[in-house]
Formats: structure tokens, sequence, C-alpha cells
């Protein structure tokens, strides 16, 4: 019978999905359609765990969920959480992005000055609480 449950029980259908990637980890912001037809946020945190160099790489996942009535009040404590953090550090800046091909590169020929005069881009998930 055990198994028959999970048979008829699908995953959730992903009807919108955002990927942010930060440094290591990976942010997955799927909006996904429950039974009833409700809407709901799925947020994944992604991380690649550290693994041997013959073996295959694995990932760590964490998973929250949020439901609409949840909704402004997650806001409302997400902004005050980052205002305060950033009345605390006066800024913040988001990482730079980081390519692979990039990676192997700038081991070899890094100048410092020549990164100093690149802007940096703010985006992330700080920015879209502002």
């Amino acid at each position: 019978m055990e198994s028959r449950r999970n048979e008829d029980r699908k995953e959730p259908e992903i009807v919108y999905s955002k990927s942010v990637k930060a440094g290591k980890r990976i942010y997955y912001l799927d909006v996904k359609k429950a039974r009833n037809e409700d809407l709901y946020l799925c947020i994944t945190e992604s991380k690649r765990k550290q693994q041997g160099e013959d073996e295959a790489p694995q990932f760590e996942k964490h998973k929250l969920f949020l439901y609409k009535e949840d909704f402004a009040h997650f806001m409302e404590g997400l902004q005050d959480v980052i205002g305060f953090i950033g009345d605390q550090l006066g800024s913040f800046e988001a990482r730079p992005e980081r390519k692979p091909e990039d990676a192997e590169a700038n081991k070899e020929n890094s100048d410092p000055a020549a990164e100093a005069e690149e802007p940096e881009k703010k985006k992330g998930l700080f920015n879209l609480f502002k």
C-alpha cells in the first residue's frame, strides 16, 4: 500500500522558475502549483560539496516553502533585517560574477589595479528589497 501512495503522489508542477548564482551557491526560486491550484514559492539552496578529484560532484540542498498567506510577513521581515545589515555596514556589495573559464586565468594573471577600476554591479536578493 505504501508504494501505491508514492506512485499517486507526483511532484508539484513548476509554473515559473528563476536561479540566482551567488558564489559557491545557487538559489532556485520556483513557483509551484499545489493540488488545490494555489501557488507557493519553493526556495532551494544548492551548495556543491567538496569531493575528491575523481569523484562525481555532490550537492547539498536545503528547501524552504513559502505560502501566499505568509508573503507579506516574510517580505516585511526580510526588508527589516536587510535594512539592519545595510545600516550596520553602511553598504554592501554583491560578489563579482565568476565564470569557470575565468578562474584559471585569474590565478595566473591577477591584476588588482585593473579589478579596482571596474565598478561592481549591485544585484542579488538584497537589491530586490530596497
